[in-house]
């Protein structure tokens, strides 16, 4: 980007002393044709330059005229500050809610006046043709030098706004699913940053990826999203209303996922906890990874799989009567047991399951019975046995 006058047309230094003169004269004049020409475009942009933003506009085009005037009579003068200016008015349009252009369309608007203000053939004392066709050329490389800082402002004003709103969604989310619940005035205040309406219940989804305002997007409906441990977690408020889920599951077609249960609002950790370990337990292929797993369908194998080796210690205690038998015995009596408890003692349901005689099963349960003893029939045992067999077998519930 240019930084003087003279970078943009360096022939400017060559104009006669008379031509910088003559713009001073006139400035005034200029201001008036020039913001009488940018008020009309911002009344047909439904905008006015009597509030706070349109004061400010009306200040950017008297400094941009100033120091262009200045500038032809010293073209080796600095554009920084005017730059600057422009730069503050592109944050200030993006505050405002304008579209990126607008400025631009303005400051053009405020050179075209200009420029017809100089060669209106009326005018007596109308500079030379080759001295207005320098400063023509100087004029439109000049708008588009500030039109260029305007779009830079307002670009960074929209990516800091962008990481503001990441930070506060964020602040939100973590606040909604840290140990100890929230209180209620950092909650509203929380809430009322994000611009979140409390719901009265949540589902927490976890989502393989880091895109959460693509997917905050996607879901609308109010859901907030951010990136926690390299992972995607939505808050997804209402779940119960019409059609949110089925919506859910459209926009994650695809994606591996798990929706934590309904909770109320304050219980939100519940269902981030869950969620966060079944998408752990899906990239481990210990449930299924296609689709949107439902946390509530699945809820033993969560249990029985949330703390890494506890359960295998359930394994080894409650299978320590069959360890001193070989390989082929030690599975056969195990499968028997996982059928029996299954068919809650029935023998000859047993015997259909594991597709085998009654009279297999009988003999297989009395060796059962020579190991296990009376922790066949102690309701607390036959669970424990239950669990570890379901995982130590690889069954499914």
């Amino acid at each position: 980007m240019a930084d003087t006058l003279e970078e943009l047309e360096p022939r400017l230094a060559g104009l006669p002393r008379h031509v910088g003169e003559h713009l001073r004269a006139v400035r005034p004049l200029l201001h008036e044709e020039t913001l009488d020409s940018v008020r009309a475009t911002m009344r047909a942009q439904g905008r006015s330059l009597t509030g706070g933003q349109g004061r400010g506009l009306a200040l950017g085009v008297e400094t941009a005229v100033d120091a262009f005037v200045a500038a032809v009579a010293d073209p080796g003068r600095p554009l920084a500050d005017t730059r600057r200016v422009f730069h503050d008015l592109g944050r200030t349009e993006y505050q405002e809610g304008h579209r990126v252009d607008a400025l631009r369309s303005v400051l053009t608007v405020g050179a075209r006046a200009l420029w017809a203000f100089l060669v209106a053939p009326e005018r007596p004392d109308r500079l030379a043709a080759d001295e207005l066709y320098l400063i023509a050329a100087a004029l439109f490389g000049y708008t588009d030098t500030l039109a260029g800082a305007a779009a830079e402002g307002y670009l960074d004003e929209q990516r800091d706004a962008a990481h503001d709103w990441i930070v506060v969604r964020r602040r939100l989310i973590t606040l909604l699913v840290q140990p100890d619940p929230p209180g209620d005035a950092a909650l509203h205040a929380a809430a009322e940053a994000a611009r979140w309406p409390l719901p009265d219940t949540v589902a927490v989804v976890s989502v393989d990826g880091t895109d959460d305002e693509h997917l905050a997007r996607a879901l609308g409906g109010g859901a907030v999203a951010t990136v926690i441990d390299d992972v995607v977690r939505i808050v997804l408020p209402d779940p119960g209303a019409p059609g949110r889920l089925a919506h859910l599951r459209r926009a994650l077609t695809g994606r591996r996922a798990a929706l934590g249960p309904t909770v109320p609002l304050r219980q939100a950790r519940t269902s981030y906890r869950l969620s966060r370990r079944a998408l752990r337990l899906q990239r481990d292929g210990v449930l299924p990874a296609d689709g949107v797993l439902d946390c509530d369908a699945h809820l033993l194998t969560l249990l029985t799989a949330w703390e890494p080796g506890l359960t295998d210690r359930l394994v080894a205690r409650a299978l320590a009567p069959l360890a001193p038998l070989g390989p082929a015995a030690r599975r056969a009596l195990a499968d028997t047991l996982a059928a029996w408890l299954d068919a809650q003692g029935q023998v000859v349901e047993t015997a259909r399951l594991l597709h085998t005689h009654p009279q297999t099963v009988r003999y297989r349960l009395r060796r059962l019975r020579e190991r296990y003893g009376a922790q066949l029939d102690d309701p607390d045992a036959r669970l424990a046995l239950h669990l570890a067999l379901r995982h130590h077998l690889g069954r499914r519930p």
